[in-house]
Order: structure tokens, then C-alpha cells, then sequence
């Protein structure tokens, strides 16, 4: 009776975000609360689980979120991007250029969120595209292929920031493997895949093109890497370290409280704050304007997260993640593909990854966190692709990459759909090689 009911409250779920078009956030505080008294929680105590999972979900992640969000807009807006694009394109030159956008994408995907790494980066690809007469779809999708990967896959982005918390995974190992993983799939699903993509008809708008800040006004190649880059040199750096050295004294513990994830955060905002607004002209106040802009920009995704956490709570108040813990166990699928699969068949349905991410993450998490065999830092990575499978007619990204490179409906899913299912096998085998490697 109890996964009986789950499902049909996921169900509900679904019909309400993509069908009724109903705010996710809303939806999920409707569904957590159905869910609570279906699953036998006392009407005095639902409300305490509601505030619970949105207070212990929220109150880890925010401050990284929040702040990643300030650093992408900045690395947008003060020509970081632009920069690193320029000298990419002349270290890679013409005929090679494909891969260069590849690097561009992945290295300002790291620091920029999806959407607003997708609308900086495709008039890049068309100013490209229109000067030296390249099919659009060949050249973009690589790039976008390398957008999705570390929306999916990479810290400090909001799914697998969320996820990281919830499995207590390590941000710094997450990120490691993350990145051992997007090679593959970026270079599978981006240029492989678009070789078969050629001849597909494509006329970009030319509203898009491109509005380049002039040379004078873009900070230095160096400036633009380091600033970049910054949060996955500390992530990373502090990461190893502390992997190798055990011991409990000053320096040890001196890293790893740099190395914690807000922190990194703190840090890497303050810095580009000086190399990329005020070393660049920027004032102070101009600046407080892109960040509060920023935070608005993922204000909506925070409260989506948000609701993830009330619908897990709901799900240990009630007793339920026992059964559902139980249940799993009993099947014979691989706790990391069963990760995958869930999350694979709410992205599917919901179209969000985001959503489908944590949803999924919610589900299995208690068995994670009681299964010792399982490594956290892989279900993360194994949820997040899943969470990628099959973009198609519900979710938003496929409507911006329909319309910016003026497809149809079925180029749109020969092109775009399929590479995004690309990149979520490709993570999943990837997983399933490194857990192999790692035991």
C-alpha cells in the first residue's frame, strides 16, 4: 500500500507540473502534504514535517548555490566568457573549431547556470556559424552537449549540490569523478554525435547574433581562466590533499575548511569581484545590481529544491523510506542503476532534470545513506544523468534549442533529444566502470 501510494502521489506530481502547469515549488508542497496524510502522518505533525525538509534542505545549500549564481553572472557579463571564447577560437583555429567551442562550453559551464550559460553562449555559436558559413547544428550542439554535462554532473550546480547533502557525499570527490565522467560524454554525445547531424536544416534567427564587449573592455585571457576556474582548482586541490595527508594539525584542518564547499564559494566570489568588476571599471554598486539579479534568476530553483526536501521529510516522518528501502533491496537491479532508472523516468515525465534529480534523490536516499557498500559520490553522478535522459516536448530546454536554431519538431528531437540520452547512458556506464575500479 505504501509504494502504491508514493507512486500515485508521483503521478500527481507529474500531472500537475506538466499537464495542470502548475508551479513546481506549489506542487511539490501540495503532493508532500497529500503524501504525509495518505502515509498515516498525524495532521498536527505534517506541517512540522513540511517546515523540516524545506529548513534542512535549504539551509546547507543555499549559500553555495546563491553565490555560484553571483559568480556565473559575473563571469557573463564582464566579458570573462567572451575572452575565453576568443582565445580558444585561435589556439584550436578553424578547422578545429568545433572542439574549441566544446572547451568554451564546459570550462564557462562550470561557473554559469544552464539557462544562462545557454543564452550567453548561442549567439557565440551563431557569430560563428555566420562567419565562416558552418551548419548550425554541428557546430552549437557540441557546446550545448558540454552545457548539459555540467549542469547534470558538476558542483556547484544546483542538482548536484542538492544531491552531494543529501547522500552526505564529498563535494571535492563528486566533482573528481564528475569530471572524470563529462570527457566521455561530452565527446560522445557533442562532436561524435554531431558528425551524423550535417544535413540538417538550420537558419538561425538573427536576433541572436552576438553583441561583443570591444577588446579594451575584456579582462585579460589569465583574469578570465583563473576566475573561472577558480572553484574547481579549490574544490579539487582540497580535495586530493586531504585525501593523501591524515593527519589532524593546523595545515589539515586550515584545508579543509577552505575546501568546505561554501567557503569555496565565498571565496571565488570575492575574487572575481575584484579581478572581473573592480579591477575592470566596475562599481560597487553596479555589482550589487548583477547579484541581486543573479539570486533572482535562481530563486525559483532554490524553492524547487526546497520542495524536494519536504517531500523526502514526509517520506522518513511517515515510516515510508523503510518500505521503499526494503522494496529496493528485494530487486535485483544495481542500486546505482535503480538510481538512474528513477531518476531517468521523472525526467522523462516531468521534463525537468532538476525535479527528476531530486525526486529521485529523495526515494533512495535512506537506502544510500544505510547501505555502506554504496559510494554516495556515484549515486549523485548515476541520479544526475539519469536526471538528463530524453529531453523532449516538456521541458523547457528543448524549446529554447528549437527555437534559437529555428528546427522542427523532429530535427529538434533527432538532434537534441537523442544527444542529451546520450549523455545520460554514457554517465551511467561511466558510473557503473568507476564503482567497478573503485572496489
Amino acid at each position: 500500500m505504501t509504494v502504491l501510494t508514493i507512486l500515485f502521489c508521483i503521478i500527481l506530481l507529474v500531472v500537475l507540473v506538466s499537464w495542470a502547469k502548475m508551479n513546481p515549488f506549489l506542487s511539490f508542497l501540495i503532493v508532500s502534504i497529500i503524501a504525509g496524510l495518505l502515509l498515516g502522518i498525524p495532521m498536527n505533525k505534517v506541517t512540522g514535517a513540511v517546515q523540516k525538509g524545506l529548513g534542512d534542505t535549504l539551509g546547507t545549500i543555499t549559500i553555495i548555490i546563491c553565490l555560484g549564481a553571483m559568480t556565473g553572472k559575473l563571469v557573463a557579463t564582464s566579458g570573462a566568457a567572451q575572452k575565453i571564447a576568443e582565445v580558444l577560437v585561435k589556439l584550436f583555429g578553424v578547422k578545429y573549431i568545433q572542439w574549441a567551442l566544446v572547451v568554451v562550453g564546459f570550462i564557462v559551464g562550470i561557473p554559469l547556470f544552464y539557462n544562462t550559460g545557454f543564452v550567453l553562449m548561442v549567439p557565440l555559436i551563431f557569430s560563428v556559424v555566420y562567419k565562416y558559413k558552418l551548419p548550425a547544428v554541428y557546430i552549437g550542439l557540441p557546446m550545448l552537449a558540454a552545457l548539459s554535462v555540467t549542469h547534470g554532473f558538476l558542483p556547484p550546480h544546483p542538482s548536484p549540490t542538492a544531491l552531494v547533502n543529501m547522500f552526505h557525499a564529498n563535494m571535492g570527490t563528486t566533482l573528481s569523478y564528475g569530471l572524470i565522467l563529462a570527457i566521455p560524454a561530452i565527446i560522445l554525445a557533442g562532436p561524435v554525435f554531431a558528425t551524423t547531424l550535417k544535413k540538417i536544416p538550420s537558419t538561425p534567427l538573427e536576433t541572436f547574433r552576438a553583441e561583443e564587449l570591444p577588446a579594451d573592455k575584456l579582462p585579460s585571457a589569465f583574469t578570465s581562466f583563473l576566475t573561472a576556474l577558480l572553484p574547481v582548482i579549490i574544490l579539487m586541490g582540497s580535495a586530493f590533499y586531504l585525501n593523501t595527508d591524515r593527519s589532524t594539525g593546523p595545515v589539515h584542518n586550515f584545508i579543509a575548511f577552505i575546501g568546505d564547499a561554501p567557503i569555496v564559494m565565498l571565496i571565488s566570489i570575492l575574487v572575481a569581484t575584484y579581478s572581473l568588476g573592480i579591477k575592470q571599471g566596475i562599481g560597487m554598486k553596479k555589482l550589487a545590481g548583477l547579484y541581486g539579479d543573479a539570486v533572482k534568476d535562481i530563486a525559483g530553483i532554490l524553492l524547487i529544491i526546497g520542495g524536494s526536501g519536504i517531500f523526502k521529510e514526509v517520506l522518513v516522518t511517515s515510516g515510508a523510506n523503510n518500505d521503499i528501502t526494503a522494496m529496493m533491496q528485494s530487486m535485483q537491479l544495481q542500486p546505482l542503476v535503480l538510481g538512474w532508472l528513477l531518476a531517468a523516468i521523472i525526467r522523462i515525465s516531468l521534463g525537468s532534470a532538476t525535479v527528476a534529480g531530486l525526486t529521485a534523490a529523495g526515494i533512495v536516499s535512506t537506502m544510500v545513506l544505510h547501505d555502506h557498500t554504496i559510494d554516495p559520490n556515484l549515486m549523485v553522478l548515476s541520479i544526475g544523468a539519469g536526471s538528463l535522459a530524453f529531453s523532449h516536448v516538456n521541458d523547457g530546454g528543448f524549446w529554447m534549442f528549437k527555437e534559437y536554431f529555428n528546427l522542427s519538431i523532429k530535427d529538434t528531437i533527432r538532434s537534441w533529444s537523442v544527444m542529451e540520452s546520450i549523455v545520460s547512458v554514457v554517465g551511467l556506464v561511466g558510473v557503473l566502470i568507476l564503482n567497478a575500479i573503485i572496489k
